[in-house]
């Protein structure tokens, strides 16, 4: 009579879960799987690429396993042992979490009002940056290697405003904020020569302060060819056509205007 030996029937892994269900793309973190049937395991793949069998449980429901590297995203996690491949758990895999951006220097720290002021901000994860200045966005915002921002200021009412830099990973206030400046009114000490033919043409001089931006009316009329030097202290123009007599003339700047005493005459 001969004897039968028999054979142990082997039962298909079953995978409940992955602890923790995320991980970096980059890899290395420890996951713990969870389920039945998981002894003896000879693989472990995350999305097909096999991760580290660290250790497993003689009862076959934990293993510990180092994940593998792998893009973004959701993957199957899959555990293969003699009896066949479990059904797949669920394991998501995380870009590198962006740093939120830091400021450590606004230059110039204050400005004219109208804006237009070229600003630099020095800092760190500066990449993809807005910036605001008292909750009105900067223009023309450029980040160089993301340590260091351009652009130029909005305007704003006179005062301190804060300045936020605002990137994905969040924002960062700039200590001291921007200072916003009226610009100071024009002043007029003379103008030369003080009278010219009512058919205009004549050049004229104008001497003052604060005379950067400005426009000039004789009479009400437009002066013509009007330039400022970079000081702001001289300007030049050509007197208009006009009526015989004395005529009021006026400087005109964005922060005000100023009359020129004795006016101009026309003969």
């Amino acid at each position: 009579m001969s004897q039968t030996t028999l054979l142990p029937v082997l039962t298909q892994p079953t995978l409940v879960g992955a602890v923790p269900g995320f991980g970096p793309s980059t890899g290395g973190n420890v996951v713990l799987l969870i389920g039945t049937n998981l002894g003896g395991a000879t693989s472990v793949t995350f999305g097909g690429t096999p991760a580290t069998v660290v250790s497993q449980d003689p009862f076959g429901f934990l293993i510990t396993v180092v994940a593998p590297p792998h893009a973004v995203g959701e993957v199957p996690v899959v555990v293969t042992t003699p009896a066949g491949a479990s059904s797949p758990a669920n394991y998501t895999y995380y870009g590198p979490v962006p740093s939120p951006p830091s400021v450590l220097l606004l230059t110039p720290a204050t400005g004219p009002t109208t804006g237009g002021t070229p600003f630099t901000i020095v800092g760190a994860n500066l990449s993809g940056a807005s910036v605001t200045f008292g909750g009105v966005p900067a223009v023309a915002v450029n980040d160089v290697g993301g340590v260091i921002l351009t652009g130029v200021t909005p305007a704003g009412a006179a005062g301190n405003v804060a300045v936020v830099v605002t990137t994905p990973a969040g924002s960062a206030t700039v200590a001291g904020g921007y200072t916003y400046v009226a610009p100071a009114l024009p002043t007029v000490v003379s103008i030369s020569p003080v009278s010219g033919p009512v058919a205009g043409g004549t050049p004229i001089v104008i001497i003052g302060t604060n005379l950067t931006g400005a426009s000039v009316t004789i009479g009400g009329a437009s002066v013509t060819g009007v330039v400022v030097d970079p000081t702001g202290t001289v300007l030049l123009g050509i007197a208009p056509p006009g009526t015989a007599g004395n005529a009021a003339v006026v400087v005109t700047t964005p922060a005000g205007s100023a009359t020129v005493a004795g006016g101009y005459t026309y003969v």
